[in-house]
């Protein structure tokens, strides 16, 4: 059973300086009040330093940036998937395009998070790479060219083949796999084509942290998922 729901507003707050100290608990209480006056599933996934404070503060869905193939004990420095349970932190990006790991890694990932029932996000930055992670049967794909990453060019308008592509290759594989895609996302327009290609969310970063206005960029672009609720 999924502990998210779709459409899904998936925020990483990366180690951009916009939200050290505090600021990353700011935003997140932004998007808890986004997500009660929207409905919009929204995710944050802040810096693991503060992630247990947060989850311990605000009632939406709080995942970690990354997580390792490490076992509970002499794993010094690593983030365990049992670490996260305990906490309560009920899902992590795996694989994202600045934390890459192998394949291996990614399928033993995947078959831990789901005997401790932990929501697995993984990354991908290719269509080739999208059906090698779809046959591992993650809860969720991510579809980002590394290319337009940041750039504020939207994924949906320069490379639109490329969602439309993944969705089609992942429900052949297994259609209870949900696409989001990230990379550029900027305006509600993104997201809006974004969501007709078939994707159920976006993944995205500077488009909000570096936004003049946390709450009326979140606002904008949470208003597309509401037709699709």
């Amino acid at each position: 059973m999924k502990n998210y729901r779709t459409p899904s507003l998936v925020i990483n707050l990366k180690n951009y300086a916009e939200i050290y100290s505090n600021y990353s608990l700011d935003i997140s209480k932004i998007s808890e009040s986004v997500a009660n006056e929207t409905s919009v599933e929204i995710i944050v996934c802040p810096p693991n330093p503060v992630l247990s404070k947060i989850i311990d503060i605000v009632n939406i869905p709080i995942y970690a940036q990354h997580v390792d193939d490490s076992k509970i004990g002499s794993s010094t420095g690593s983030i365990v998937p049992e670490l996260l349970k305990s906490i309560n932190c009920p899902g992590s990006l795996i694989n994202h395009s600045e934390k890459r790991i192998p394949l291996d890694e990614i399928e033993r990932l995947i078959i831990k998070f789901k005997e401790i029932e932990l929501t697995s996000l993984v990354c991908a930055q290719s269509i080739e790479e999208v059906e090698k992670i779809a046959k591992l049967n993650p809860d969720i794909i991510a579809i980002e060219p590394p290319e337009l990453i940041g750039s504020g060019r939207a994924v949906s308008k320069v490379n639109p083949k490329i969602i439309s592509d993944s969705v089609g290759v992942v429900n052949q594989i297994n259609n209870d796999i949900d696409v989001l895609c990230g990379a550029g996302i900027m305006t509600a327009e993104d997201v809006s084509i974004a969501l007709e290609l078939g994707s159920k969310g976006i993944l995205i970063a500077s488009g909000i942290i570096q936004a003049k206005d946390w709450k009326n960029k979140i606002i904008e672009l949470a208003t597309p998922m509401k037709n699709y609720l």
